[in-house]
């Protein structure tokens, strides 16, 4: 489990419109430490030429410095077209110090309109460590970022790079030499491009799609690593998705992916959604900020220069291919939880909610029957995983209008998905009504912990709606403690969370505005909804929400968020999900693939997770707590 954080000063560096040469645009930053700070090396763009036309600006290479790695100043243009094979453009500069020397590798835009032919690599040389006095055209075919490793591997120069970027198949390859001079000689590119492709890197997951070298590649303790631009669609057509990915190579061999990330950075940020080219997040460097810290720098939207930060060491265990799969281990008991019988829960239990009262975990869960309507029944356990009573009949039936069934007399109708929360003396349950014809909707319920601990079910209060007729909205959850004498509810209105503040529970009054909380985030694992999980649990002054993401493919998992004090706003939030689905039992049911928690419970340090396994079964999985708010915080 890891958490990407953009750098709140985003963007980094932003066009200067008193500098021509950069007054369009200035991204895809090269950025390195220094003794006394960072230096930025980027791709610097300028309005459109009225006398070249119709070429709309020219690319060149900038420079910039910072004392404190988020102020950058004394910016001056260091590299422009001086040959043929660079006439019209330098573009995203990736600079290794190697050896003594620091070597800048950048497109090369040799002819306009651009296309394969005459887009290629050059390097230059600063043997100085300063002056760039060297300069060569690298590559003779169609390739793009080539960054040189920062040392050798196995006694060679090695190098990535992009090859065919402008046409399918896009690869990144990885080049080795016995020389750095090898990489700007076409008797050593003549060999290696004859069989190119046994020298990719297999990252891509389709042919349509395109993938792009990010930055010089850092060595960890694990191996190589190195952060891509991955592009879906790319070369189809389609919608293009810009995400950033990373990947683990070995130490030795670095043509040997020991494990890879799926997306871990999307636009989203409003300087990443708008720009010269909307939607863009290009990974072009990573830097060190301490021995923990590792700084990822990028472009967004073609525009701006951007920076975000991740635990290396959280980063590195989620890379671990030996390690634990995402932070929640399931109990050796589960699946707690089967459908049984003939009655109210013989066709699946799922999606429980769990609440800890005087030592004894109660799990309602939502039981479905053959006719496929929705009760809620009851199971206890002293340890939290292992069942140690279950009642024989639901605790919870429905009871209004807005819940029974109208439509087919299968379909599915009732009460689903309970979450359940104390507050003061009285017990909150929120769950999904559903008559199997309208829209679904939220609903409420309330009884004291007196009345529930002597199970007078009996005496649950007349249920009511909380969200408004004709919207799908869903998966309530109330906040366990009043803010402002108000109670504030969760609730997921079409593909993302949402919250609303109501003065009571008992009056009848719904909600009627979406705070919004969390939305999906697209190309990544949670791209296509969001809803919430169990109720957010409260650490120190802040709250730990958990909540369900599902992917494009339909895949559920879950993820964590950090919320302030008043439970509305995102402090930070899980790059990868912390739990999906593995077993059988949850790839295979009612619904393949799903992971579904409506129900935590804290006791110390262990976080006890109650989830759906496909829609079929329930199952209790365990992690660290303070693992999670570390990872969060």
């Amino acid at each position: 489990m890891f958490t990407i954080r953009r750098e709140p000063r985003n963007p980094i560096l932003a066009p200067q419109r008193e500098h021509p040469w950069e007054a369009f645009a200035t991204f895809n930053p090269s950025v390195i430490r220094e003794e006394n700070g960072w230096r930025m090396y980027y791709r610097a763009l300028s309005n459109p030429a009225a006398l070249v036309a119709p070429y709309a600006g020219q690319s060149t290479i900038g420079e910039a410095f910072s004392e404190d790695g988020l102020h950058f100043h004394s910016q001056r243009q260091i590299l422009v077209p001086e040959h043929p094979w660079e006439a019209f453009g330098c573009e995203d500069p990736r600079v290794t110090v190697f050896e003594g020397a620091r070597y800048l590798s950048y497109t090369a835009l040799g002819g306009y309109p651009f296309s394969k032919d005459n887009i290629k690599v050059g390097i230059a040389v600063a043997k100085d460590g300063k002056n760039f006095t060297e300069r060569h055209c690298a590559t003779p075919f169609n390739a793009k970022a080539f960054a040189i490793f920062p040392e050798r591997v196995g006694g060679k120069v090695a190098a990535l790079l992009s090859v065919h970027t402008d046409e399918p198949p896009a690869e990144i390859c990885l080049a080795l030499a016995d020389a750095i001079e090898d990489f700007w000689s076409p008797d050593f590119w003549a060999p290696w491009y004859a069989s190119w492709q046994s020298h990719k890197l297999s990252l891509k997951r389709s042919g349509k799609d395109h993938v792009e070298v990010g930055n010089v590649p850092i060595l960890t303790e694990r191996g190589w690593l190195i952060f891509y631009s991955y592009i879906e669609n790319y070369f189809s057509g389609g919608e293009r998705v810009f995400s950033v990915e990373a990947a683990l190579l070995d130490r030795d061999n670095p043509s040997n992916i020991i494990s890879r990330t799926a997306a871990l950075l999307v636009p989203e940020e409003i300087y990443e959604r708008y720009g010269i080219v909307p939607d863009i997040v290009f990974p072009t460097s990573t830097t060190l900020a301490d021995e923990n810290r590792l700084d990822i720098w990028y472009g967004a939207a073609d525009t701006v220069c951007a920076k975000a930060s991740v635990k290396l060491s959280d980063l590195l265990r989620a890379l671990d291919p030996e390690g634990p799969a995402r932070t929640f281990v399931r109990t050796k008991e589960s699946p707690v939880l089967e459908p049984r019988g003939n009655g109210f829960e013989s066709r699946a239990v799922f999606n429980p909610a769990g609440i800890d009262i005087n030592g004894t975990v109660y799990i309602l869960y939502r039981a479905m029957d053959a006719a496929n309507t929705s009760t809620i029944g009851l199971a206890l356990s002293r340890d939290g995983s292992t069942i140690d009573e279950r009642l024989s009949e639901p605790v919870y039936v429905p009871r209004a209008e807005f819940e029974q069934k109208r439509g087919s007399p299968t379909g599915n109708s009732g009460c689903e998905d309970p979450r359940i929360v104390r507050i003061d003396d009285l017990l909150y349950l929120t769950y999904t009504a559903y008559d199997g014809v309208h829209m679904p909707s939220g609903a409420v319920s309330s009884i004291s912990v007196d009345d529930f601990l002597a199970r007078r079910f009996e005496r649950w209060s007349t249920p009511f709606l909380l969200t408004p007729d004709g919207v799908d909205d869903k998966d309530l959850a109330l906040l366990p403690e009043k803010i402002g004498g108000n109670h504030l509810l969760y609730h997921r209105i079409n593909n993302q969370i949402c919250a609303d503040l109501l003065p009571d529970l008992a009056s009848g009054k719904r909600v009627s505005r979406c705070i919004e909380i969390i939305g999906p985030r697209r190309g990544m694992w949670d791209g296509a909804k969001v809803g919430s999980a169990a109720p957010p649990i409260k650490i120190g002054d802040q709250w730990l929400m958990l909540y369900h993401g599902v992917s494009r493919h339909g895949i559920y998992r879950v993820g964590a968020a950090l919320l302030d004090s008043a439970g509305t706003s995102v402090l930070a939030r899980t790059t990868d999900p912390i739990f999906e689905p593995i077993e059988r039992y949850e790839k295979e049911g009612e619904v393949a693939n799903v992971v579904f928690p409506c129900g935590a419970v804290v006791r110390a340090d262990k976080l006890f997770l109650y989830y759906g396994g496909a829609d079929k079964v329930v199952g209790v999985a365990t992690a660290s707590l303070a693992h999670i708010i570390d990872a969060l915080t």
